[in-house]
């Protein structure tokens, strides 16, 4: 498996798509927080979910989900899908993206790659270990986030 991006801005700047679920039920998010590693000796994608996101559901209830990358032509869409929730709409229709399997999860035709992801870990972001003025800055009057570490099983490239 070979994966070459500037790892420092791939989520920060260009994002990318969180998708969890199976054919028959999945939603997507736009995620611009994010990292790529290795743990465990394994290679992995580390994603944020705040737990009131729609998506958030999902990445509890599957084992697989992907995280996948776009052209500069798909930001707009992007967008979107960041600002909006799958409860109060139809992400894959209004968006515009086709919907395709990705190994065990959900990824969209127009990726540039796609990360299969195999869930190792969740755990919720502890504000009290974190400087006074991130926790008031991200988390006053928000939901957490929780954090998910995906084994890398397969990369899919366009």
């Amino acid at each position: 498996m070979e994966f070459t991006t500037d790892i420092l801005s791939v989520f920060d700047k260009k994002w990318a798509l969180l998708t969890a679920g199976t054919q028959e039920s999945f939603n997507t998010m736009t995620i611009s927080w994010g990292g790529l590693g290795t743990i465990w000796n394994k290679p992995v994608a580390t994603v944020y979910v705040r737990t009131s996101r729609y998506t958030h559901d999902f990445m509890d209830a599957n084992e697989y989900f992907t995280v996948s990358f776009y052209p500069e032509s798909c930001k707009q869409v992007l967008g979107v899908l960041g600002a909006k929730s799958g409860r109060d709409m139809d992400k894959m229709k209004d968006s515009g993206l086709t919907p395709v399997k990705a190994g065990e999860s959900m990824s969209f035709a127009e990726a540039e790659v796609t990360l299969v992801c195999k869930k190792l870990f969740r755990q919720q972001l502890d504000v009290g270990n974190m400087p006074p003025e991130v926790a008031r800055a991200m988390y006053e009057g928000q939901a957490p986030h929780d954090m998910y570490i995906g084994e890398i099983v397969e990369i899919l490239k366009r």
